[in-house]
């Protein structure tokens, strides 16, 4: 694991609840770009934190039909991190309405 994502893994547990899990996940994307993912379902709500262009992103779980989706819960724009059957996808959402941007796509777990 990364010293940024231990930074982000101890900044996420100050404010998680005593004794919560964390999967650390590093997903590769297209065109070859390496995505690491710090997850953290026990919080409340569940966070997912990644690391993407210098940044770590804080994202919290949102509802979805399938899969599980992270963003940030406003009608303005931010970042969407999406995870379904062991793909993921980072996208930008403008705003409310308006349509997606999509980021990193088929983006696979790395052995």
């Amino acid at each position: 694991m990364t010293r940024v994502l231990r930074a982000a893994l101890c900044a996420l547990l100050w404010a998680a609840p005593v004794g919560a899990e964390t999967t650390a996940v590093t997903y590769l994307c297209e065109r070859g770009v390496s995505v690491p993912v710090v997850y953290v379902p026990g919080a409340d709500p569940a966070v997912a934190v990644l690391y993407v262009e210098g940044r770590l992103i804080q994202l919290r779980r949102l509802p979805s039909a399938s899969g599980a989706r992270y963003g940030w819960p406003s009608d303005g724009a931010g970042y969407e991190w999406w995870e379904h059957q062991g793909r993921a996808s980072l996208a930008w959402r403008a705003g409310a309405g308006d349509g997606v941007t999509p980021i990193y796509s088929d983006c696979l777990p790395q052995d």
